[in-house]
């Protein structure tokens, strides 16, 4: 017998009574609380957007196109409520944003910035419930020893696709069609 009290599930409203300098995430029915993102960290998922840019181009003009993407959307997927520094969704999957402040379909792809107070949970919490959802596309980013991570799932589980270290110019799903200069995501 456990002396520890019983866990409770965590709430929306719980959710909702987060500091607004904080990030709060309910992963696995527990309340997560994280500071805010670093500017490196800040820094590293802007130059990623504009780097995905052409991808998230409006129909009918010139560019790659054929996806959404968001920074920092909240995700109610299941019970839970995530939010992944970048997430993106194929347009045929998302054609207009929806009014609502968190979206509850899955993305296709997600990206995690790495940051010490949040790396244990990205990758053993927030990597499982992505999986779970059918996130088909996910990509770790640690400025820290500069790597990029891709994985894809397959059948259910989450195959590395590859481990891109510093200066490398790379072409990762699901963007394979455009080369991903990583120098760029490191400058300050």
């Amino acid at each position: 017998m456990s002396d520890r009290p019983p866990r409770r599930e965590a709430t929306y409203e719980g959710l909702e009574s987060v500091p607004s300098h904080q990030v709060g995430e309910i992963v696995g029915g527990e309340l997560y609380v994280s500071p805010r993102p670093s500017p490196l960290h800040a820094r590293v998922t802007a130059r990623l957007v504009q780097a995905l840019g052409p991808f998230d181009k409006s129909p009918g003009t010139e560019g790659l196109g054929g996806w959404v993407i968001l920074f920092e959307p909240e995700l109610h997927l299941s019970r839970e409520a995530l939010v992944p520094n970048l997430a993106g969704w194929r347009r045929e999957r998302l054609p207009e944003l929806p009014d609502t402040a968190a979206l509850t379909l899955a993305p296709d792809w997600v990206c995690e910035v790495l940051s010490p107070s949040t790396e244990a949970l990205d990758r053993a919490r927030k990597m499982g419930s992505y999986a779970r959802e059918g996130v088909k596309h996910l990509w770790f980013v640690d400025p820290r020893p500069r790597l990029l991570e891709v994985y894809r799932l397959e059948q259910g589980r989450w195959s590395r696709l590859g481990a891109h270290l510093g200066d490398t110019v790379v072409r990762a799903e699901p963007f394979e069609a455009l080369e991903l200069k990583l120098s760029l995501l490191w400058e300050r």
